[in-house]
């Protein structure tokens, strides 16, 4: 072969093996024959991932990894939180969906807050706790699907509360970010900020209060929780910042089984759970994109980047006018969710400029931690855990080492609106866990971060259902999200080229930029299960400090 057709060979191959390993995400999927855990803090993930290699089920995995994130990540989430997931089996093929979220007490009604001169909801405080459902649900899930036994669980958890964690990066600054907020309660002041300020980056930080109720809960059962020695504590500690929660609040409450809501987006089946989940707002989004094709120029282009924040801001409008307790009010989900409906909620969507103002439609009537866990066997647990606030409501249950959650500031005052705050009703609710599926494909994903999660998931499906992206590429792409300040505001991350960016902008998008990877895009996670060969693959978010861990293999002596 001549010198210069050797060198063009050459430099063809050598540009097929950089082509080959060019490519726009961070990591790789994890692919295992075992079952995969993937949450936001690895020693979480190993936790789960030992629990499978113990012949536990994708439920046990689940809440020994959820446990300890409790313990990892006190600001997200734990047991004064509240809990959602979808089950897949499998064997069935069946969908199960179980929402875990807590109900106002029996003595929080408007009226009460009115007597104390409030005129919206406050934002934390005593007066925003609602029955914290974590622990009924985890119990809920495992008698249904668990294997190991219910004290096994907890071993982990009780491990790092007792002997300790070094503190990882992102969690450093969202504890870093609550210090003026935990100052507030005497006993989050003494919990979590030991000598007076937050653990700094591989600090060992130990909680050994809540290593005691973590006992308890091993040892006794749910009910320790909410008729127990727990309760009790919860009790004291409403009673004496002059709360309302009472005895018969937490004893009488029970977790539901609820079927998930689904449409068709191209040719996959999307999932989410019913209100008074945000799920609806993330089909409805998917169906209002779904009305115009995908762009040929990519999913970050122009065209692609204007539909979906479009439809982003229709679905949220519909969302906040009629998403509540089912049980207390009419939700129009089926209305919301028709395909006749999207199209014309599309409609509405100029191409060439943002709508600022956007208001609700007429629908024909008819900071939290997500993971996911695929076992051996494929079946899938989505499942989704919180306090809502970082801290949640900034009160810390004396003695017992963990925050309860503030909910309840999401209920309106105004009576005749659908979310308004009601004796036991359960709050408009940020949290949801998501599942896809098509042919052999099973796919169980949840992005967090309060209400960036319907646009999060919507921007997720399609990077797979129309641009073809594998679970890890999918959930590392470039977001945008809803800013607080509404309207035409917009926040993207920086990764989006910046003539898309101008161009956006020129159409009245008012974009705010942050970092190649923002946690504000939420931190997210995803398991896939293919029924064909058996294998599964596991992807998490590079936003978070977490991980995609394999079941260990049975290795014999």
């Amino acid at each position: 072969m001549p010198p210069s057709l050797q060198l063009s060979f050459a430099l063809v191959m050598l540009g097929c093996s950089v082509w080959a390993q060019d490519r726009s995400h961070a990591r790789s999927m994890v692919v295992a024959r075992y079952g995969i855990v993937a949450t936001s803090h690895v020693q979480a993930s190993q936790a789960g991932a030992e629990i499978l290699a113990r012949g536990g089920s994708a439920v046990d995995a689940a809440i020994a990894a959820n446990a300890v994130l409790g313990v990892t990540e006190p600001m997200m989430n734990g047991i004064g939180g509240d809990l959602f997931a979808l089950y897949w089996d499998a064997k069935t093929g069946k969908l199960y969906g179980l929402n875990a979220s807590g109900w106002a007490p029996q003595g929080l009604s408007i009226e009460h807050l009115k007597a104390r001169d409030a005129t919206a909801m406050p934002a934390a405080g005593i007066d925003t706790v609602t029955v914290p459902g974590a622990v009924a649900g985890w119990n809920t899930l495992h008698e249904r699907f668990g294997r190991i036994p219910w004290k096994d669980l907890f071993q982990p958890a009780i491990f790092y509360a007792q002997q300790g964690y070094p503190v990882p990066e992102l969690i450093h600054d969202f504890w870093e970010e609550s210090k003026d907020d935990l100052k507030q309660d005497p006993e989050s002041r003494r919990v979590f900020l030991p000598g007076g300020k937050p653990p700094a980056i591989g600090e060992i930080f130990r909680n050994p209060d809540l290593a005691k109720a973590l006992r308890a809960i091993a040892q006794h059962g749910p009910d320790v929780f909410y008729e127990g020695e727990i309760a009790d504590a919860i009790l004291k500690t409403s009673q004496a910042l002059g709360g309302t929660m009472a005895a018969s609040d937490l004893a009488q409450f029970t977790p539901e089984w609820v079927e998930p809501i689904s449409i068709k987006y191209r040719d996959w089946t999307v999932y989410e759970l019913p209100p008074n989940g945000q799920g609806m707002a993330a089909l409805e989004m998917l169906n209002i994109m779904e009305v115009n094709q995908a762009s040929p120029d990519g999913p970050l282009s122009v065209t692609e980047l204007h539909k979906k924040i479009e439809a982003m801001k229709l679905a949220y409008a519909d969302l906040g006018r009629y998403n509540a307790d089912p049980r207390f009010a009419k939700v129009p989900v089926k209305g919301l969710l028709s395909k006749e409906y999207a199209k014309e909620r599309a409609r509405l969507i100029d191409p060439s400029k943002a709508n600022c103002e956007v208001a609700a439609g007429a629908p024909p009537s008819s900071d939290t931690t997500y993971l996911s866990v695929v076992d051996r066997e494929g079946n899938i647990l989505s499942l989704i855990q919180s306090n809502y606030a970082a801290f949640g409501s900034g009160i810390t249950v004396h003695g017992m080492g963990f925050a309860l959650q503030n909910r309840g500031a999401l209920f309106v005052l105004d009576p005749a609106h659908p979310n308004a705050l009601a004796p036991r009703k359960r709050p408009f609710h940020t949290i949801i866990p998501a599942f896809m599926e098509r042919g052999e494909q099973h796919i169980g994903f949840g992005i967090m971060g309060g209400p960036n999660q319907p646009l999060a998931h919507a921007q997720f499906v399609s990077n797979i259902a129309d641009y073809g992206l594998n679970i890890q590429a999918a959930l590392e792409a470039a977001r945008f999200t809803v800013s607080p300040l509404r309207g035409c505001n917009i926040v993207i991350e920086s990764r989006v080229k910046a003539e898309t960016l101008q161009k956006l902008s020129a159409m009245g998008h008012k974009l705010e930029v942050r970092r190649e990877y923002s946690a504000e895009m939420g931190r997210g996670q995803a398991v896939l299960h293919d029924s064909m060969s058996k294998v599964n693959y596991g992807a998490s978010d590079a936003r978070a400090d977490g991980s995609a861990e394999p079941e260990p293999p049975p290795i014999g002596p």
